[in-house]
């Protein structure tokens, strides 16, 4: 090294040090890395286990009957079945099913989320004596199971000759005590002021209701309106016990054809269940952003 090289090297100025919270800081950055990596994991498997099941719907879906419960399972089937999907349709109605449990559905989701909102504002925004003690003692009634008045309400039903008809499932289910509880929490994130400026104004509790408390409620009533829709989809007890004209059954009710007294088309079943499943997730994906916001943000105030 020459004696311009050797000047040079010493004019440099020397690097600066690294501060001391900074070098503190980088292992803390690598530890959260690491730990979000590993949360992304544990999440990425359990999504994995509950898809699992759904799979294994789907890939017997297309498979023949003697196939579906081999051990160990078929994940790969050897030959597919894709015409089980057209001929579901016609060993079955299955159109007839499907629009019995799509007209159940969205009329009980309606009545449902109207009956439930409605209610839910005069527990969360309006004053009498009383208030909290009544709403205490409907929530209560989540916790009676259903076997307990099953009887009871068929003796009902029959005795205003509306068994066998979708009305009955209609008027037992237009109400319900979760989506009151839903829609208050929510309405309870609502500030009072809102309320007390439009009744300042005149308009009345209705008004109020409609044009102010609904609007603003769209993420809660989202929320409902799944879960209503989901839960009546699926139902089988209500129809089973109600409904014995085969021309009124549900989807639900329908897959029981498949079933006999001494076998069971499970590949059908499963074709039939992979049908039953699209109208939710149809729903469910038009509804998805609405729906996650109002459970987040229901029961933020209580």
């Amino acid at each position: 090294m020459n004696a311009t090289e050797l000047g040079r090297e010493s004019t440099r100025s020397p690097a600066p040090p690294v501060p001391a919270a900074e070098a503190r800081r980088r292992p803390n950055r690598m530890r959260e890395t690491v730990g979000r990596i590993a949360l992304y994991v544990a999440l990425l498997g359990v999504a994995l286990l509950v898809l699992l099941p759904f799979v294994w719907m789907l890939i017997s879906s297309v498979k023949a009957d003697r196939n579906v419960f081999t051990v160990p399972i078929e994940w790969i089937p050897t030959e597919y079945h894709w015409d089980n999907f057209s001929r579901i349709w016609t060993d079955i109605p299955l159109a007839a099913y499907l629009g019995n449990s799509l007209f159940l559905s969205v009329v009980i989701t309606f009545l449902q989320v109207l009956t439930g909102s409605f209610a839910a504002y005069g527990f969360a925004k309006m004053r009498f004596p009383g208030r909290n003690l009544l709403f205490a003692g409907y929530v209560a009634t989540i916790a009676v199971p259903w076997q307990a008045y099953m009887i009871p309400q068929y003796i009902m039903m029959q005795k205003l000759g509306l068994v066998n008809t979708h009305l009955s499932l209609i008027l037992l289910q237009a109400f319900g005590a979760f989506g009151v509880f839903l829609m208050r929490q929510f309405y309870l994130t609502i500030p009072d002021e809102l309320s007390e400026a439009a009744r300042l104004d005149g308009l009345s509790e209705y008004g109020i209701w409609a044009r102010i408390v609904l609007p603003l409620s769209k993420p809660a009533l989202a929320g409902l309106a799944l879960l209503t829709f989901v839960n009546t989809w699926n139902d089988y007890m209500g129809p089973f016990i109600y409904l014995t004209d085969n021309s009124l059954w549900t989807v639900q009710l329908g897959l029981r054809s498949f079933i006999g007294q001494y076998d069971a088309q499970y590949a059908m079943i499963m074709t039939g269940s992979v049908l039953s499943i699209l109208p939710i997730l149809v729903v469910f994906l038009l509804g998805q952003r609405y729906f996650v916001r109002g459970i987040a943000t229901t029961g933020v105030k209580g």
